[in-house]
């Protein structure tokens, strides 16, 4: 109420819904519920209470989640699950967001990329990751181990080991896979001893294969066969469904002449792997040294659909057509297996070989003279290179081969024979006579040595030259109804990673004058190697070239 100009008041009425002093009431139909009470609805005149649904009440009582903490390893669960899956793209690309994240502070996504990495070859790279996780983590064993094992694979055996002994300072109990890598490490730096000691106290805490493998290594290069063999033999007892190993054992006991037991390992493995080559390879050469070609052929067939590029199969092929005087077809796998290991000498010898029993002297001396360059210790190599020059009218030179292949080779009677055969056409009477004489000697002592004689041949010939010579030849005569095309039996060392000469071949002259060798004997054959990786050490062979020139 106001007073207005006139001196009276004036009353302004409001509208109720203006009205601020109004209470106004709700009707009962209008209030909605208090959280104490069952809501209601009203259906067809007739009112039923209203529950709300169980998914509304969950999501009252659901407490709040909690905020993602950050953390460094919060993907290592990811990272390894892509490494054992071998998916490496993945799995880098999962370590470069983490180590992004991280600042390069995660230590497994670093330590994974080194395993990445070593396996791409990246072996000094590999290292400076691992380098990286020992600093984040110094006390990891794993990760000094690791560092070790990279050294080893960059040659740096001397760090390799002083780490190793430094993980071996920070293990609780001792570590098997620490004192086999310390025994390899110590086998390469050629401290045997040490080594022995390493792979015999991890043999005490673990038996594993592999230790025994590198403990029978071990003997083969300080030259103990039958330890070697031995080991093998306990290897085996352990575990005997290890092919591997009745293989090695198996060329073990080719290369000491006990066929029988070769054969049953071999066969045993063939049991366990009747698609293992190496076993393959080595029952066709075992009897391919038995003149059974035919049968060796069959192995080196099913040998050939795995191994289609190996050099060794084609050069065992090759011999076996040469036994069979396909020499063609000899020349023709040759080829192939010089196109595929162009440095291997056997094969050059076995080039060389052929040719010269097909009096192809120019072609002879071409591979001869390759397979001198590459093997210059090899008097073998020398006799027919001799042989081939002799062919050639270059006595001179012929002469000093077969000086050399006496030098070289103190051993086998047929050098003595071709040499004393050459001097008689040149008609050097005394020196003939004087390496008859030699060859007589050296027949003997192979005789008293194995037990077994030459090919009869070879006797035939040294006979008929002492005849021409006025010297008595009873020693030629043969002692037994045994063949045998070795000229001495010796242990066969396995070369540095490449092949066995198991038995090579064997080529005659006639007994009567002639223009050219004729072919009597066999093969030369390339067995895989065994266990014995001592460097620069050529095989004695247990058959060795047996050619003689003509009289």
């Amino acid at each position: 109420m106001n007073n207005n100009a006139l001196g009276g008041s004036m009353v302004i009425l409001l509208p109720e819904r203006l009205d601020p002093n109004r209470k106004v009431e709700t009707p009962s139909h209008g209030v909605m519920n208090p959280s104490s009470e069952t809501p209601e609805s009203h259906v067809n005149g007739m009112t039923t209470p209203t529950v709300p649904p169980g998914s509304a009440l969950k999501a009252k009582s659901r407490p709040r989640k909690a905020p993602e903490l950050q953390t460094v390893e919060r993907r290592n669960w990811l990272i390894h699950m892509h490494f054992v899956r071998k998916e490496f793209e993945l799995c880098k690309q999962l370590i470069r967001e983490q180590l992004e994240e991280t600042r390069g502070m995660c230590e497994y996504a670093n330590y994974v990329q080194g395993l990445i990495l070593r396996q791409e070859g990246k072996i000094q790279e590999s290292f400076e990751l691992f380098q990286l996780c020992n600093i984040l983590n110094p006390n990891s064993v794993e990760n000094i181990k690791q560092m070790a094992r990279s050294l080893f694979l960059l040659g740096r055996h001397k760090l390799a080991v002083e780490a190793y002994i430094q993980a071996e300072a920070k293990c609780d109990k001792p570590d098997w896979e620490i004192h086999h890598n310390l025994g390899v490490c110590y086998m390469h730096l050629k401290e045997y001893d040490f080594s022995r000691e390493q792979l015999l106290f991890a043999l005490e805490q673990n038996k594993h294969h592999q230790t025994f493998a590198m403990l029978a290594k071990l003997y083969l290069l300080e030259g103990d066969m039958q330890s070697g063999i031995n080991t093998y033999k306990a290897a085996i007892e352990y575990f005997p469904e290890n092919a591997d190993l009745h293989t090695t054992l198996g060329l073990l006991y080719m290369q000491t002449g006990k066929h029988q037991q070769a054969f049953e390992h071999l066969g045993t493995t063939l049991t366990f792997e009747p698609q293992n080559t190496r076993a393959i390879l080595a029952a066709g050469a075992m009897m391919q040294s038995h003149q059974d070609f035919d049968v060796a052929l069959a192995k080196y067939r099913i040998a050939a659909q795995k191994i289609p590029e190996s050099p060794l199969l084609w050069n065992n092929i090759a011999m076996c057509f040469f036994g069979k005087k396909k020499y063609v077809a000899a020349i023709s796998c040759l080829k192939r297996a010089n196109y595929l290991a162009p440095f291997e000498w056997k094969i050059l010898y076995n080039l060389g070989l052929v040719h010269l029993t097909m009096q192809q002297y120019t072609s002879a001396f071409h591979f001869l003279s390759a397979a001198v360059n590459l093997r210059p210790t090899k008097g073998h190599i020398f006799m027919l290179l001799a042989i081939a020059l002799t062919y050639l009218d270059d006595e001179e030179n012929a002469g000093q081969a077969y000086d050399q292949a006496l030098r070289l080779e103190t051993r086998d009677p047929s050098i003595c024979l071709n040499y004393a055969i050459f001097l008689y056409n040149q008609d050097s009477t005394e020196d003939a006579k004087r390496l008859i004489n030699e060859f007589e000697a050296r027949i003997v002592k192979f005789r008293q040595s194995t037990g077994a004689d030459l090919d009869t041949e070879i006797l035939e010939n040294g006979a008929k030259l002492a005849a021409l010579l006025g010297i008595d030849g009873t020693v030629f005569r043969k002692r037994t109804n045994r063949t045998r095309l070795e000229a001495h039996d010796e242990s066969i060392p396995p070369e540095k990673g490449g092949v066995l000469d198991v038995n090579q071949s064997v080529e005659d002259g006639p007994a009567q004058p002639a223009e050219a060798p004729q072919e009597v004997g066999e093969k030369s054959l390339l067995v895989p190697p065994s266990e014995n990786p001592e460097a620069g050490e050529e095989p004695p062979t247990s058959g060795q070239v047996l050619l003689t020139s003509s009289l």
